[in-house]
């Protein structure tokens, strides 16, 4: 006999809820496959299991929340399988950031700064690390997860058919996604009817006037039968809850304060037009404002530091690096904040790649609590929806919130070097931060803001090139 404990999720991490069993007493179970999904103030995952062997009994049943290192269940081992170590840690998908443009000496780099809950902790998502930690095999040779076998299930897709772009040929949740839209693109060209354009890349933003696409899980809940005749009931899913439950923790604790400052972006978006097609073809994604705004942030941060910092015990907590968390939105179900640590040692081609690989390992549900802890300042990214200004929410126990709201195409004015005005048209956009009052004062937060816009609008961005 062997027992089967609830493994160290993360460095920061001490319990979690077991929120759905995926085997009963009694049922055998193999190296790699999918045991349980837990649910811990970082990150919601699908544990799999380390073990092989026969479930005999389950101790902690679903809903119930225990610390890490807690008997879950114990298995009887099938002959010759040996008990992982009681203190072995979930297996983590494998893949590090880019290099960063230049390392940042081992000697001058001050621990970690303790991890702040993310906005909205990520829905349940299944490690990708290869067949021996990798999700339960159905359908063949095919990898699917029980996130992915739910969604296969629900829309009667044929595994066979889907192109898996996963480890290994593994289908992840967005080859399935991408096999709905597809599906519903020629049922409605076959109809004639009108289409919903593919979603943007990574921080893409979507060119004015089209609104933002619809994702098909959202599309289909929107068709879905009204069960009650005029209104239909959905309760809020973990997601939903937590980003409630830390949002109204975070105002209760800060008083919250807004500013706004407008941005004239045309001297990124020379840059960007000159360099946009050779980048898409070197990179394989759009370069959007956001890298620009992350590389303006991290400098700004070493000149304005209690921007960068945590309210602790009734004072303020001075951080040394600059660990810059990016909100990634979830296809409309909630969000998820991954952290680009150090993001002032990476150039701008750096941060855009490491900010691309997070994000699309957000989406498909492949971060660990690593990957969203030890943030300290964080970046609410809405432009890609058109938005004018967002007052955003703290991410506690950080200080301030950064909000890039939509770029458009306005007049302004302009002024020569010999003092003449005129008017042109530039992209022009807003920069709202919501900030702590208890850590500092609005001309602090001006000043911050101040720099950043500054940076954006006159520094040599052609030299990254």
């Amino acid at each position: 006999m062997a027992d089967l404990v609830l493994p160290q999720l993360g460095e920061t991490v001490t319990e979690g809820t077991i929120t759905r069993w995926f085997k009963s007493p009694g049922d055998a179970i193999s190296v790699g496959e999918m045991l349980y999904e837990v649910s811990t103030d970082k990150v919601d995952s699908e544990v799999p299991s380390p073990m092989e062997g026969v479930i005999t009994e389950i101790r902690v049943p679903e809903g119930e929340t225990v610390d890490v290192g807690t008997v879950l269940a114990i298995v009887e081992l099938a002959e010759g399988a040996v008990a992982p170590p009681p203190d072995a840690a979930v297996p983590v998908p494998s893949g590090g950031p880019a290099e960063p443009a230049a390392a940042p000496e081992a000697a001058s780099a001050p621990a970690d700064p303790p991890a702040a809950p993310a906005v909205a902790p990520v829905a349940v998502g299944a490690p990708a690390n290869g067949a021996a930690n990798g999700p339960a095999t159905d359908h063949g040779s095919h990898l699917l997860s029980p996130v992915v076998r739910r969604l296969v299930r629900e829309h009667g897709l044929d595994p066979a058919a889907l192109l898996g772009t996963g480890v290994g040929g593994r289908i992840t949740r967005s080859d399935v996604l991408n096999a709905i839209d597809e599906r519903q693109r020629a049922a409605a060209a076959s109809t004639g009817s009108t289409t919903a354009p593919a979603r943007p890349a990574a921080g893409e933003r979507p060119s004015a006037p089209n609104p933002p696409p619809v994702p098909a899980p959202v599309a289909a809940a929107a068709a879905a039968a009204w069960t009650d005749g005029d209104s239909r009931y959905e309760s809020f899913n973990n997601i939903r809850r937590r980003t409630g439950e830390h949002m109204v923790n975070s105002m209760a604790t800060s008083p919250h304060a807004l500013t706004v400052v407008e941005v004239d972006y045309e001297n990124v978006e020379q840059v960007r037009r000159a360099h946009r097609e050779a980048w898409r073809t070197a990179e394989g994604f759009s370069l959007t404002y956001l890298p620009f705004i992350v590389v303006a942030v991290a400098d700004a941060l070493a000149q304005w530091p209690r921007l960068n910092a945590s309210v602790e015990d009734g004072g303020l907590r001075i951080w040394r690096r600059r660990n810059v968390g990016v909100a990634v939105d979830l296809d409309y179900d909630g969000l998820i904040v991954p952290v680009l640590r150090d993001a002032d040692s990476f150039s701008l081609r750096g941060v855009a790649r490491t900010m691309n690989e997070l994000a699309a390992r957000a989406r498909e549900r492949r971060l660990t609590p690593d990957d969203i802890s030890g943030g300290t300042f964080t970046i609410s990214n809405n432009g890609s929806f058109g938005t004018y200004t967002t007052a955003a929410i703290i991410n506690q126990p950080q200080v301030a919130v950064l909000s890039t709201d939509g770029v458009a195409r306005r007049p302004v004015v302009v002024t020569d070097r010999f003092g003449n005005e005129s008017i042109a048209v530039h992209s022009v956009g807003h920069l709202a931060m919501g900030w702590d009052h208890r850590a500092f004062d609005g001309s602090y937060a001006a000043g911050f803001l101040g720099h950043i816009r500054q940076m954006l609008e006159q520094h040599d961005w052609g030299a990254e090139f």
